[in-house]
């Protein structure tokens, strides 16, 4: 029994919010249906007129019918004054003048016409009444101030004032002369007459501030639609996603290229004020965007890239979902962007795989730079193999071996009389002689023998710690390991160290005490045996008589240290120090901009860096190398 009363009660509450609702939308119907009305005395052009012309439109029939009813009772009033005839002629005029005034409005394009013949119907009939009748009050009667406010609401300031210049001039001045009336009225009738002047100049000033208000907001409007045009021309005409809502996540507007993925993706049709994602949406999806809608009603921006699976072409887009804040710093709403930034993915894709490329052409450069410093050496030591070859060649060939055995073959020959044959043959008397000198020459023979056999063996030990120190450094990239600066710069100093020779440079090293330091050894060789052939070619175009190069090694601070390799060469030109580590830009006239890009990505692999400093053009040039004593395996 207690939920019957319940739901009367509950219903009875409904009821009573709901009439305030109810009472307003009575009043706009009695409204509308009274402009109906009014609107059935205009001419089909005035209905479809601007909205300022169809409202002085209504005015003027509204004046209309409200002075026809007031004519009617003057009329019933006519009889019982002492001039029936002549003010009923007037009542009468006054009439048919206000039916034509609506009948110019039921015809015409314009309510000009119209406001004027009411006006001067208004204006004539007052003053031809005011002259026929002997009332000398007839100055202050308050149709003499609605004369002003209907003309100037009409007619406007300059269409107004004939009328009511005429009335007050009436007013003020004629009537009083025409009834001879005392000082009293008179004064009377001159205040109503500045009375209805000043109405008009209020009139005026009110006008005038209501166009200048009205130009404003035209003004105003046209730039808020220009702008409103633009930003739907912009939103329209951009590739990506946007779209407003509200706090509930209803949709406020939305561009195209939303509403075409929403179909692909959703299955339907976007409209305003349904929810972004219904309860049609997939579950993950919904899930998703609740997360996202709950950060974002909190204040914070949301940005997020999302791959949706059921969009027929796959793409990668960049969401960014943005509070919008209301005047008292609320959020009131939601912005969403959406940018397809596939192409991007694929090209940073592209670029990784372009990046591993260099480094590994950068690993085969500096194996092939480690190789051309292996064949130089190699091939210098092979000469000096060939020279004592060639030496041991001429040697043997000149040696006095010959001779013993001629001494031995003669010895042979008179072994029965070996005796008499040394001490009465003159050949034997001088075999020991000879025997003797042979000896030594053979001694000597046997000591410049020795000495070109020990040059070969250098050559050939040279050839086997150059082969064992490219098979030290022939080794896979990426591999940290501990070592000690100096001697990885003498490994690269000896890959160079005959070239240098050769050409006169003279190298001078100043080495400090360091740490060893963790690296990839094959990175930081590579980028050392680039620096070092640079500066080669720099002293060798410079055409210096003296060359010099110095190799610096100093500790910077308690986690970093310098190596620094500079030259008195051709040094660099101002403006080319900005691009010398872009890939492709070189000085030389063979080369291909390709070495010191490489060195410069492989030290900052490393957390290393590159620079390069000359004071300018034959000043030569200093390139440094700063790393970190930690090393890469600390930093992982």
């Amino acid at each position: 029994m207690s939920s019957p009363s319940t739901t009367r009660v509950v219903g009875a509450q409904g009821v009573g919010e709901l009439e305030p609702a109810r009472r307003e939308f009575a009043r706009l119907g009695v409204t509308a249906s009274l402009l109906a009305r009014l609107d059935s005395f205009l001419s089909e052009p005035l209905r479809r007129s601007s909205a300022e012309e169809l409202s002085r439109c209504r005015m003027v029939v509204g004046v209309n019918l409200v002075l026809m009813l007031v004519d009617v009772f003057f009329l019933l009033y006519v009889p019982y004054t002492p001039i029936p005839w002549s003010l009923g002629a007037i009542g009468g005029v006054c009439m048919a003048g206000f039916a034509g005034s609506l009948w110019l409005l039921h015809r015409g394009t314009s309510s000009l016409v119209s406001a004027r013949v009411l006006c001067f119907i208004l204006t004539a009939g007052f003053l031809a009444a005011a002259l026929r009748s002997r009332d000398p009050h007839v100055g202050i009667h308050p149709i003499c101030m609605l004369i002003p406010v209907l003309a100037m609401f009409l007619l406007g300031p300059r269409g107004s004032l004939p009328f009511v210049a005429v009335t007050s001039v009436c007013v003020g001045l004629v009537l009083p002369l025409v009834h001879g009336v005392a000082v009293g009225p008179w004064i009377s009738a001159a205040f109503s007459a500045v009375f209805m002047l000043g109405i008009w100049a209020l009139g005026w000033l009110l006008v005038a501030s209501r166009d200048n208000t009205s130009a404003a907001l035209e003004r105003a409007l046209r730039t808020l639609r220009d702008n409103e045009g633009k930003l739907t021309s912009l939103l329209e005409n951009t590739e990506d996603i946007v779209c407003s809502l509200d706090r509930e996540g209803r949709l406020i507007a939305a561009n195209t290229p939303l509403q075409e993925m929403y179909r692909e993706l959703i299955g339907l049709e976007l409209e305003p004020g349904h929810l972004l994602f219904p309860e049609a949406a997939p579950e993950p999806l919904r899930k998703r965007w609740n997360q996202c809608a709950a950060q974002v009603l909190s204040g914070r921006r949301v940005r997020f890239e999302a791959s949706p699976s059921r969009l027929k072409v796959p793409r990668v887009l960049d969401i960014s979902v943005n509070p919008v804040l209301g005047a008292d710093g609320r959020v009131v709403g939601m912005t969403v962007f959406g940018r397809d930034i596939t192409d991007r993915k694929e090209a940073e894709a592209r670029l990784g795989e372009m990046h591993r490329g260099l480094l590994e052409v950068s690993r085969q450069a500096g194996m092939a730079e480690i190789a051309t410093g292996v064949l130089h050496n190699v091939g210098n030591a092979l000469n000096s193999v060939n020279v004592s070859v060639n030496l041991l060649s001429e040697r043997l060939q000149q040696s006095k071996v010959a001779g013993l055995s001629k001494a031995t073959e003669l010895m042979q020959e008179h072994a029965a009389t070996l005796t008499t044959f040394l001490t009465a043959d003159r050949r034997g008397q001088q075999l020991p002689v000879y025997l003797q000198a042979l000896s030594g020459q053979l001694s000597r023979e046997r000591e410049a023998l020795l000495e070109e056999v020990r040059t070969l063996q250098k050559s050939v030990e040279h050839i086997k710690s150059v082969v064992s120190m490219q098979q030290e450094h022939a080794r896979y990239s990426g591999v940290v390991e501990r070592l000690e600066v100096r001697e990885l710069l003498d490994d690269a100093l000896k890959l160079h160290a005959v070239s240098f020779e050769r050409q006169g440079i003279v190298v001078r090293c100043d080495y400090t005490e360091v740490p060893p330091v963790r690296v990839d050894r094959h990175k930081l060789l590579q980028i050392l045996l680039n620096l070092l052939s640079n500066a080669r070619h720099a002293l060798l175009e410079s055409g210096r008589a003296d060359k010099h190069l110095t190799i610096r090694v100093e500790r910077l601070a308690a986690e970093r240290l310098r190596i620094a390799v500079a030259d008195n060469g051709v040094g660099i030109a101002e403006e080319d120090a900005s691009r010398l580590f872009t890939q492709g830009f070189t000085t030389k006239k063979d080369g291909h901009g390709f070495g010191l890009h490489i060195s410069a990505l492989a030290a900052a692999e490393m957390d290393a860096f590159l620079s390069c400093s000359s004071e300018g053009r034959g000043q030569g040039a200093t390139f440094t190398i700063d790393l970190p004593i930690a090393g890469e395996e600390i930093r992982a």
